[in-house]
């Protein structure tokens, strides 16, 4: 009979609905810390450290660590697609109601845009990042950097910015900042800085002076529209 250790070692992993559960939440692409992933499964945050060390020693997962904290994602999109065909050939609907945590009014302000160090985040800082990333404006690096391309050099001097006359910290120009709500990467480093400048110089975003919430004006939702292809409902909906 044919035997493979790989398939019968990841498939034990996976067996177990607890870890099913967790490797099912991070599904989406995301990130997340330890803590959400106990919630999600209902269990422990000491049960949940176990079954994130043998998921991360099977090779389902892989960790980030992002200051203090660590965040947990999918090793790949193999891992994900391996899981969809999984639940595909169930004969009954699978469940795929996660809890999450609620969320209160400010919160909710904050996942949706932010100042995180002076650079733009959340849910509108995802987006921003991500537009840049469709465009060939900016391409992500190995070592968490963003090269920027030609055509994002006068993108950027375009906006009012002039990549050239930056000056690249010890980590870099343009670096991915793993955003704490949404899971993903969002522009840092001194472009990220200056590029947060300019949109508040510019009228399209509003600092909140209470918090580190930020607000876009109309002006900035038909900019970002316009030149990012950055919508306000599809932004609001993932929120």
């Amino acid at each position: 009979m044919f035997s493979h250790p790989a398939v019968s070692s990841a498939a034990f992993l996976i067996a177990d609905p607890t870890r099913a559960t967790m490797l099912m939440t991070l599904a989406d692409g995301r990130a997340r810390p330890a803590g959400e992933l106990a919630y999600a499964a209902g269990v422990t945050a000491q049960t949940a450290s176990s079954h994130l060390a043998k998921l991360l020693t099977g090779g389902l997962l892989s960790v980030e660590t992002q200051g203090r904290h660590r965040y947990y994602r999918l090793a790949g999109s193999h891992v994900a697609l391996a899981l969809e065909n999984l639940a595909s050939i169930t004969s009954t609907p699978a469940n795929d109601v996660v809890r999450r945590m609620p969320r209160s009014r400010e919160a909710r302000e904050l996942q949706f845009a932010r100042c995180c160090y002076d650079h733009l985040a959340g849910s509108l800082g995802v987006a921003v990042t991500q537009a840049l990333q469709d465009r060939a404006l900016v391409v992500a690096t190995d070592d968490k950097q963003f090269d920027v391309t030609p055509v994002g050099v006068e993108w950027f001097r375009a906006m009012g910015l002039d990549v050239a006359a930056l000056k690249p910290t010890r980590r870099g120009l343009a670096r991915q900042c793993l955003d704490w709500t949404e899971r993903r990467h969002h522009l840092a480093g001194p472009l990220g800085v200056e590029l947060m400048s300019r949109l508040c110089a510019m009228g399209w975003v509003r600092r909140s002076k209470s918090s580190r919430a930020v607000q876009v004006t109309p002006k900035g939702w038909a900019g970002l529209k316009e030149q990012l292809g950055v919508d306000e409902r599809a932004v609001q909906a993932g929120v």
